[in-house]
């Protein structure tokens, strides 16, 4: 395995920022390999993406962020009566959303924290206008939200 990151090779796989990926500017069809690769992405300590396969690794070009959010359904349990909000993500998964992580970013693009706070989530426009139907705004402060569950979750302007 490389030890030195700095001289970690490229895979010549680029994720464009709507989350379509790249082999040598060839987009891949192949979901299954695209999902493989997903299982195995990684980022190493200065940010940068990685895809490790047993004694390989090689950096990848992120183009905004790996994972986009295509869906966004939002569900009650018949249990409990709690709120909930899912994403289904670029890999295929159903994932739910923590909307303490959501926040707005340049050109009012809405992105989330996904796979355990680990990646960065784009939200893809269709699941943007999914997820509107339920933002608020507060005129007092000047700030939208999202009201689960007797909480409001205030959507921030690009955190760093």
């Amino acid at each position: 395995m490389e030890k030195d990151n700095n001289r970690l090779p490229a895979c010549d796989i680029r994720i464009d920022k709507e989350g379509v990926w790249y082999y040598r500017g060839v987009e891949m069809t192949r979901k299954d390999i695209v999902n493989y690769f997903y299982q195995n992405l990684k980022r190493d300590q200065a940010g940068r993406y990685l895809i490790e396969l047993e004694n390989e690794r090689c950096r990848l070009e992120v183009e905004d962020t790996p994972f986009v959010v295509k869906a966004v359904h939002r569900s009650v349990s018949e249990s409990n009566g709690e709120e909930s909000i899912y994403l289904l993500l670029s890999d295929d998964t159903l994932e739910k959303l923590y909307p303490g992580t959501l926040w707005m970013g340049n050109d009012n693009v809405l992105y989330c924290t996904v796979k355990n706070h680990q990646f960065r989530a784009r939200f893809l426009r269709a699941a943007y206008y999914q997820l509107a139907g339920d933002i608020e705004y507060e005129e007092e402060r000047d700030l939208y939200f999202i009201s689960m569950n007797g909480c409001r979750y205030y959507i921030v302007t690009a955190p760093e």
